[in-house]
């Protein structure tokens, strides 16, 4: 078959699970142009790779106006995962560039993830585990959650995913949504509260809103200082929706008893301070990372790709 499109490919974990997404974008007639870092792109790492490709299928890379901008040939970006925070939305539409994403494939991967790390903080079992593993049988005092509040903010897929999941350890489902008159919840029993609170009265705050100038640094010292001294705070959404500068005193100075985190304002955090303290769990983006979660994203991000080149 002779070669139809150029083609991008930057999600590291893309091939990683399955190979039938690449090989299905072999079937349609693309030519593969492969992330040379194994890492997300930097604007100046991605912008020579944009030079001459028709698609993409797009990671956490830095589609700035200015990278947009500098490809001669580009009609689509097909998103693998749901956020578009990291894409300039408004210098793609001035280049007619459409703009697909994959929205529903991870939820209910995130929302495990998120169940996952809220029992491992609390009763401190990567704690115990490495304990263990080290010869010492010193049994660690953790706190419950059964029956405790949990204070959603976003109650968007995710959000109401997590909050089935609460559901079964009969905990009190708070939420905070600036599109609340948009969701049902009552099946759910979800209480919506204003957002300070919901944050003073959440035994653990989970975050599941989108990143945008709305939400950017929703939580910093002053949301943080009004969260209980035994709370936890949950982040599998996007870094930059806490204030990590705020968020490493608090845990520090025992203003909150722990965070665990699968998103950070810069990735990898290299050198971050919170990677310091021990009331801290932290995990690198893997909020997607099930075998089912990614085989799906990526047959879907293929699909929305061809389908709208074929429309160009």
């Amino acid at each position: 078959m002779p070669e139809k499109y150029k083609v991008l490919v930057t999600p590291t974990s893309f091939n990683k699970v399955d190979p039938l997404p690449r090989e299905r974008l072999v079937q349609y007639g693309c030519e593969i142009l492969d992330n040379p870092f194994n890492r997300p792109l930097k604007e100046d790492e991605l912008i020579p790779l944009l030079e001459d490709v028709d698609g993409v299928i797009a990671g956490l890379d830095e589609y700035t106006r200015k990278a947009i901008f500098s490809s001669k040939r580009l009609k689509v970006i097909s998103r693998y995962g749901g956020g578009l925070d990291n894409i300039d939305l408004g210098a793609a539409r001035g280049r007619g560039i459409t703009i697909i994403n994959t929205p529903e494939v991870n939820t209910q991967a995130v929302a495990d993830l998120t169940f996952g790390l809220i029992l491992a903080i609390c009763r401190k079992i990567p704690k115990a585990h490495f304990s263990t593993q080290k010869g010492n049988w010193g049994r660690l005092i953790g706190r419950g959650v059964y029956n405790k509040s949990i204070g959603i903010i976003g109650l968007g897929r995710i959000g109401k995913a997590v909050a089935e999941r609460a559901k079964g350890f009969s905990m009190e489902i708070l939420a905070y949504d600036v599109k609340k008159e948009l969701i049902s919840s009552e099946e759910l029993g979800i209480h919506f509260l204003p957002l300070d609170e919901l944050l003073f009265k959440g035994d653990f705050i989970t975050l599941h809103c989108d990143l945008n100038p709305g939400s950017k640094g929703i939580i910093g010292a002053r949301e943080l200082a009004l969260m209980k001294k035994t709370a936890y705070l949950i982040n599998t959404a996007r870094g930059g929706l806490i204030d990590e500068n705020a968020l490493f005193e608090a845990l520090r100075n025992g203003i909150i008893a722990g965070a665990a985190l699968d998103a950070f304002r810069d990735e990898p955090p290299v050198n971050s301070p919170l990677l310091t303290l021990d009331n801290i769990l932290t995990t690198p983006h893997i909020g997607s990372y099930t075998h089912e979660a990614l085989l799906e994203m990526g047959l879907i991000a293929v699909d929305n790709l061809i389908r709208n080149l074929d429309k160009k």
